[in-house]
């Protein structure tokens, strides 16, 4: 009886992995109500960005504190696998002198 159990879930979970719809170690799944597409080898929305801003006494602080906000929030909404700047595609940052330092803003699509 074991087996004829099994055997349906191996076949549907392998359908799963070849569609696609399958979420990996820390991908929420929520990624998918995106259009995808593969650009340079990752996986990446193609029509939705996320935003971060930050602010440091010095711009390099400022940006570490923008690009923080933008991965923090895309990781609970899509999990860490998309929240890595560095596979961000379409990215754009700005940096300003404010009275306390720096204040950056920036936005980019996430990519896995």
């Amino acid at each position: 009886m074991a087996k004829s159990i099994a055997f349906p879930a191996i076949v549907s979970f392998a359908m799963l992995a070849a569609t696609g719809l399958t979420a990996t170690a820390d991908d929420t799944g929520f990624a998918s109500i995106h259009d995808l597409r593969r650009e340079g080898g990752r996986l990446c929305m193609s029509d939705h960005e996320h935003d971060g801003s930050g602010n440091g006494r010095t711009q390099a602080a400022a940006q570490r504190s923008a690009i923080g906000s933008w991965a923090s929030f895309t990781a609970l909404e899509y999990g860490s696998d998309w929240a890595r700047w560095g596979k961000a595609a379409s990215k754009r940052m700005s940096c300003s002198k404010s009275s306390g330092g720096f204040e950056c803003s920036l936005s980019a699509r996430p990519c896995r």
